[in-house]
């Protein structure tokens, strides 16, 4: 039955480049809905895959009798209902995929027509209400997994697929290596994570940058990654706000493509055989060995293989068949260093 439904999945985890990419305007707007707007509309010049915001509402998110400070600050960066669809349609008019991370089960209901698919923050990957509303949306979800543990991870992907066993496939469910911190120790980044995802689960796996530069999303690359998210903003140093810090701007993203675009090249096919320029250029036959005599024989000799020797090109007889002439008697007179044929020798 999964195998039924895994042959209808198409792949939403993929971009223009390979990688899918994420701009993540984040907090970044600072709960400026002008900047908000305008930081959208940057992300939408450069060649991202996809756009993504953050919906919460703090009374839906913090607790403000425990944590006051942490519930100020979501309230001082909220967006409301009619500005968030208004970014979301800003994001479709401009050809851009929109996305975010909803952390309020009422705002469901009226941003799903706007997404493709969700994405479970790390915060939010033992939050199993809001994580069963993205489930009964049907659509893929994408699953940031900082503050966890391998065994969390597995679980809640459980979880997941157990609701409904359309996530057991790599098409629908993607996790992220990702670890909650603004900026990450270059010790913290732990790529190799990626790995032990792809060893274990049936999954798209992909990297959710908070380092200050490039080179762990390079990296990344190299190791696979179907996802690529990272913070945008239009200057990392615009206010004491920590996103700014480990955003990218618009130079930034056009660097990263560039080099998704070399790597791509130097990673090439998973088809190991000659290439065009091997053949093209001769070195298939050149750079190989055949069989040749090492003096003039005659008829009626028995090839013993003092004989013989295996020289560049590869002309005649292949070295690999070297064997097949040992103990072979010759029918005709042969000269040193001539091109050797089977037909010489009598079976």
């Amino acid at each position: 039955m999964i195998l039924q439904i895994k042959s209808k999945m198409k792949n939403k985890f993929k971009g223009k480049y390979g990688p899918l990419l994420i701009a993540e305007i984040g907090g970044n707007h600072e709960g400026d809905f002008n900047y908000a707007r305008r930081l959208v509309k940057l992300a939408a010049e450069t060649d991202v895959d996809i756009i993504k915001l953050q919906v919460y509402y703090p009374d839906t998110l913090v607790n403000q009798l425990i944590d006051p400070v942490r519930h100020k600050h979501f309230k001082k960066f909220i967006l409301t209902k009619d500005q968030h669809i208004e970014l979301a349609e800003i994001c479709l008019k401009k050809d851009k995929k929109y996305l975010a991370s909803v952390w309020d089960i009422d705002a469901y209901s009226w941003i799903d027509k706007y997404s493709d698919f969700y994405k479970i923050g790390s915060g939010d990957l033992t939050a199993l209400t809001i994580i069963d509303e993205i489930i009964s949306k049907k659509k893929p979800i994408i699953l940031s997994t900082g503050l966890s543990s391998f065994n969390e991870i597995k679980e809640i992907i459980n979880y997941i697929i157990s609701k409904n066993e359309i996530y057991d496939d790599p098409g629908m469910l993607a996790v992220l290596q990702c670890t909650s911190m603004y900026p990450i120790p270059e010790k913290e980044v732990n790529l190799n994570v990626m790995n032990l995802f792809k060893e274990k689960f049936n999954i798209s796996v992909g990297y959710s940058d908070h380092t200050e530069d490039l080179e762990a999303l390079f990296i990344s690359v190299t190791k696979g990654a179907n996802i690529l998210e990272f913070h945008f903003t239009d200057n990392k140093n615009n206010t004491t706000f920590r996103d700014h810090k480990v955003s990218l701007n618009s130079n930034d993203i056009e660097t990263l493509i560039n080099r998704i675009k070399r790597l791509n090249e130097i990673l090439g096919s998973k088809i190991k055989q000659p290439t065009l320029s091997e053949i093209d250029n001769g070195h298939v036959k050149s750079f190989r060995r055949g069989v040749f005599f090492n003096k003039d024989m005659k008829k009626e000799t028995i090839v013993k293989t003092k004989d013989l020797i295996c020289l560049r090109p590869n002309e005649g007889i292949d070295a690999r068949d070297y064997y097949k002439i040992v103990d072979k008697k010759l029918k005709i007179n042969v000269n040193k260093l001539s091109v050797l044929n089977f037909n010489f020798f009598y079976e």
